[in-house]
């Protein structure tokens, strides 16, 4: 049982973890609501391309179902798929929180699941939900999201300390902003510039996929087989440096 579940993969950040962890010897299971067929034939032979939408539970039982009558079950989950917005929280419509909640939260907990269950019949097994920085503190305009990704901490850390004891090890990874197509939408609205990103980023950047991607696998892997309940941040150092601005940029060289 060596299958590799990645969501969110027909781009960005989900694709190339899906590749990284290809390349590591899973077989990989590529899921979206977009069709990930080209995306699966290019990451490997063995690939397998699953298109639908994480937060229907008769999309993800059924995904789980075709998995372990071809695959033996999963080995690996990496919940990658999400949403972004950025609104006021006064204009935020009870529409826009609860679709939010559903892909971002609700999702990952019918993943964990439907593929805990089947790591825990094999006693062994590792999941890495994808939160964010905003999971670790408050982003202005950012409430659904922001509410979205501490729940998923929660969930984290709650499946850590209930399944660890049984051989499943869950964490996540806490990235900054990453330059993907999310970060072009989000940045599209206006609200924010790539300046305001790299000021406040210690290391004068933007993560880019790959960053995060080694972080998830090594969290899968058997090199952080004792990690168990963990929330990594992936940031380049945004969540270690509250200084303002001028007095961070006034360090650099």
């Amino acid at each position: 049982m060596n299958a590799a579940i990645v969501t969110g993969a027909a781009q960005g950040l989900g694709l190339v973890t899906a590749r990284r962890l290809a390349a590591a010897g899973y077989r990989v299971v590529l899921t979206d609501v977009q069709d990930v067929t080209e995306q699966a034939a290019a990451t490997g032979p063995d690939a397998i391309a699953i298109s639908g939408d994480v937060s229907s539970e008769a999309f993800v039982e059924d995904m789980a179902a075709r998995i372990a009558k071809d695959c033996g079950g999963a080995a690996v989950l990496v919940n990658n798929a999400g949403i972004s917005m950025i609104q006021p929280a006064e204009d935020t419509t009870l529409d826009q929180w609860q679709r939010m909640m559903a892909v971002n939260l609700q999702g990952p907990f019918l993943l964990c699941r439907a593929f805990g269950r089947q790591m825990l019949s094999a006693g062994k097994g590792a999941i890495v939900n994808v939160a964010s920085v905003a999971g670790l503190g408050g982003v202005s305009h950012r409430a659904a999201y922001n509410t979205s990704k501490h729940g998923l901490i929660g969930l984290t850390r709650t499946l850590a300390g209930e399944w660890g004891g049984r051989g499943v090890r869950v964490n996540a990874v806490c990235p900054g902003w990453i330059k993907t197509e999310m970060d072009v939408k989000d940045m599209g609205s206006g609200a924010y510039s790539d300046t305001d990103i790299i000021n406040r980023v210690p290391m004068a950047r933007f993560a880019q996929p790959e960053d995060v991607a080694e972080g998830i696998a090594f969290l899968a892997s058997d090199a952080a087989s004792f990690i168990n309940g963990a929330c990594l941040p992936v940031d380049g150092g945004w969540t270690a440096d509250i200084s303002w601005d001028a007095l961070r940029l006034k360090t650099r060289g």
